[in-house]
């Protein structure tokens, strides 16, 4: 047997393993070392046709896209696939992206988990969110940083992915399956919005992948999603956001007291990042029983994903991409003291011995 043969055998008997005390990062590794056809079939392998399959997310494009690609791969080998999300979408881009499209969503509080014989997370972890943290996963397919204190038959986890997209094409392409009009314009936004037109992280998968699908779109479809920003009653929020915000060493700190929706937070934040000389942008607001903190970083020598967990990993979800993080604390997790007095100047003296 020649050596290549021999590393071959040895790769393919690897992949074949089935340890349940694996962790998530050793079953992730392991995945990475097979083949992308070995892969295919090690997830499919856990489906049956009478299943009735459960993909759960936190719904943003490229979860919901990822979801909707799953769905396509799994249609035709069980007997139902039900995508839901325990968040609920109120960001008009991505309202347009499911209308248009005419992807199926359902709000996972309608449904119960428990009627479903097999469970996928899609885009997230476990760990990530009180509300996935209550289900048992079979299968676990995301591309942020790995977490532990979670397990799953099936973990497929590469964090140098710019969008679970491409992962979730490169499952299509190997199973043979064409993406339809809809599901590949679904995948070239969410590529598109995760490596943030590639000018974040992005490896050549994703550019291969994009330029695979990007021959089958409906580009005005696309234009049309991407075009979908805000709501006209929302500008003021942009208008107390430029009044109030503090401008200190590269740093822009903004809060809103409330808000109605949590994501113009994100576009606010979105829109801050691109002035000149910024390196951060930490925006913060309450929204309902919750204060909502974002974060922007350029990624050098930083991580917002970092000082999000940092900060508020005790108080509430907190995590994300070096360039890109999020943090939700419940209002009953802070003193009445403490929110009472929360405001851009006590948001901005919050963070500073962590940001020196």
């Amino acid at each position: 047997m020649t050596q290549a043969k021999s590393t071959e055998k040895d790769t393919e008997t690897l992949c074949k393993l089935d340890i349940p005390s694996l962790t998530p990062e050793q079953m992730a590794s392991k995945s990475r070392r097979c083949s992308g056809k070995e892969r295919l079939k090690q997830l499919l392998q856990l489906f049956r046709r009478d299943d009735r399959v459960l993909i759960v997310i936190m719904a943003d494009p490229d979860s919901i896209a990822s979801a909707f690609a799953m769905k396509r791969l799994l249609a035709r080998r069980v007997e139902e696939v039900v995508i839901a999300h325990p968040n609920e979408i109120k960001r008009l881009n991505n309202i347009a992206m499911i209308e248009l499209l005419k992807i199926p969503l359902e709000r996972l509080k309608n449904i119960k988990p428990d009627s479903f014989t097999k469970t996928i997370l899609i885009d997230s972890q476990p760990t990530h969110n009180p509300d996935l943290s209550c289900i048992k996963y079979d299968v676990v397919i995301d591309h942020h940083p790995i977490t532990d204190g979670w397990s799953a038959s099936f973990v497929d986890i590469r964090d140098d992915y710019g969008a679970v997209g491409t992962m979730m094409f490169e499952y299509l392409q190997t199973a043979s399956i064409k993406s339809s009009v809809y599901l590949s314009t679904a995948l070239v936004y969410a590529i598109k919005t995760d490596t943030q037109n590639f000018t974040k992280k992005a490896i050549q998968a994703d550019v291969f992948c994009f330029q695979k699908l990007f021959r089958l779109i409906n580009k005005n479809l696309l234009a049309k999603i991407e075009s979908s920003d805000i709501r006209r009653v929302e500008l003021k929020y942009f208008k107390t956001a430029l009044m109030n915000m503090r401008i200190t060493k590269n740093r822009i700190y903004v809060f809103l007291e409330k808000v109605q929706n949590p994501d113009i937070l994100v576009v606010i934040a979105d829109f801050l990042s691109t002035v000149h000389e910024i390196g951060w942008v930490i925006v913060g607001g309450r929204c309902g029983d919750k204060i909502v903190i974002i974060f922007r970083c350029d990624g050098y020598k930083k991580d917002a994903g970092k000082l999000a967990n940092q900060v508020f990993g005790m108080l509430g979800s907190a995590g994300g991409h070096k360039q890109k993080a999020r943090a939700e604390i419940p209002v009953k997790n802070l003193s009445e003291a403490m929110v009472s007095k929360m405001s851009t100047a006590s948001l901005q003296k919050f963070f500073v011995k962590h940001l020196e």
